[in-house]
């Protein structure tokens, strides 16, 4: 098996409530995505970067580039966002927190139906450190 990766960039904020630490503010990152794709080996090319690169920015970072990623589960996080909204800038709602780990799940998740041979997403929050969801027995 052949693995490929393409590496995406967004910048995007968000709050973790009821976090014990800082995160716990409203705060941001510079998210990076690696992207990983396997094939069997059979041909020469797993996938063409290019392609690679257009779907992960289309299925991420076009939604996700420069907006507020609040949890509908959060009141305080929802109440933000439509302060947000409503001063025209973006935002991205998702049922849960917004972490580097339910972010990687999401995005896999996301990708999977335009990348069949989608076998692992990780979420770079800082440079030293991520999530990855892997998908173990994808049938490759």
């Amino acid at each position: 098996m052949t693995i490929v990766t393409k590496t995406v960039r967004f910048d995007a904020a968000h709050i973790l409530t009821n976090h014990e630490g800082l995160c716990r503010n409203l705060h941001g990152h510079t998210y990076r995505v690696d992207v990983s794709v396997a094939g069997d080996g059979e041909r020469d090319m797993v996938i063409d970067f290019k392609e690679l690169k257009k779907i992960a920015n289309e299925t991420i970072c076009e939604r996700f580039d420069h907006a507020f990623i609040y949890s509908t589960a959060s009141e305080g996080e929802c109440e933000i966002a439509e302060v947000v909204k409503r001063h025209g800038m973006r935002t991205v709602a998702i049922p849960f927190r917004s972490t580097a780990e339910n972010l990687a799940n999401l995005f896999f998740d996301a990708l999977k139906v335009r990348l069949p041979g989608l076998v692992a997403v990780r979420v770079w929050e800082t440079a030293d450190s991520s999530a990855e969801y892997r998908q173990e027995n994808n049938g490759i």
